[in-house]
């Protein structure tokens, strides 16, 4: 880096940051910058306004959630999701598709066709869900998630292949979705999860967001309760929370995996999520090596202890 860009730099850098500051601190920069210089200005910002915490039952640190639109404006700015490939990891056209995961070969049905149908997106797999499962995986295998033996509990599982993976790691995994996609869910489970294949457990419930779930989904308590592509509009939102906050106690730990789609829906989310929960995003250093994406994020949420 030249000493004119290093001045510039510096000189950004020692301004008060504000939630309008990252897009001046790189906008400053002269269109011939070299990427070192970007990502400078980029990385110190991120490091100097986000708090490495450690939440729930994950052995590991992540960046502490404070303030919906300036999470937004990092996510966008440093991510640049929309410069990214979609569906990198999946096959929206295929019948089936196919993981390696937990030392077995899954096989996902999936239901190419629904796509048609307007609202119907959890017949296929998207990227979101292939980075939650394969976080799980790696997550155990490197001790920083013990699911062996523990509930966990999905939300809009769709095709079921986070609920599968849970359970192939230990996990009593309760795989949820609504009436009308159980059919598919229920295939993929007993597919992929004959006997003899698991750690764990898995059974496939109805659940309707908002509404008071089935006592054997609700008790015991959820230890983790797992959720791929489950924010997707400001309208289900107060559903999705309200079932979060039925579902998760105090020794809960939810992780929330989405694609990059929308950031008003994703603001109208934290903002209201921050309410009752702590929020931090996991960074993709802890996600499977081999399935880290731009356009994903990662979050996970605990209960904030009652006053």
């Amino acid at each position: 880096m030249t000493l004119e860009l290093n001045q510039i730099v510096k000189a950004i850098q020692l301004q008060p940051h504000s939630i309008c500051t990252l897009m001046e601190m790189r906008n400053a920069l002269p269109l011939s910058a070299p990427l070192a210089a970007v990502e400078s200005v980029d990385g110190d910002y991120e490091e100097e306004t986000a708090a490495m915490v450690k939440m729930g039952s994950f052995d590991g640190e992540v960046r502490k959630v404070s303030d919906a639109s300036e999470e937004i404006m990092l996510l966008w700015g440093l991510q640049q999701p929309t410069f990214s490939n979609p569906n990198a990891f999946v096959n929206q056209s295929a019948l089936t598709l196919r993981l390696d995961a937990c030392g077995h070969a899954l096989s996902i049905l999936q239901s190419p066709s629904s796509l048609m149908s307007p609202g119907v997106t959890g017949a296929v797999m998207w990227d979101s869900g292939i980075v939650l499962g394969k976080f799980l995986e790696h997550a155990v295998d490197t001790r920083r998630l013990h699911l062996q033996g523990k509930r966990a509990i999905e939300l809009g599982s769709g095709c079921g292949l986070v609920g599968c993976i849970a359970a192939l790691l230990g996990a009593q995994a309760v795989l949820t979705d609504l009436p009308d996609r159980l059919r598919l869910l229920r295939k993929n489970v007993e597919t992929n999860l004959g006997l003899g294949v698991m750690r764990g457990s898995a059974m496939v419930r109805e659940l309707i967001w908002g509404e008071d779930p089935d006592l054997d989904v609700l008790e015991p308590l959820a230890d983790y309760v797992l959720g791929s592509d489950v924010i997707y509009s400001e309208a289900a939102v107060e559903d999705l929370l309200t079932t979060l906050t039925q579902l998760c106690g105090m020794h809960t730990t939810a992780f929330l995996a989405g694609e990059l789609r929308n950031d008003a829906v994703l603001e109208y989310f934290l903002e209201a999520a921050m309410e009752d929960f702590l929020v931090g995003r996991v960074d993709q250093t802890d996600w499977h090596p081999d399935y880290r994406s731009q356009r994903v994020v990662m979050y996970i949420l605990t209960k904030k202890q009652s006053n």
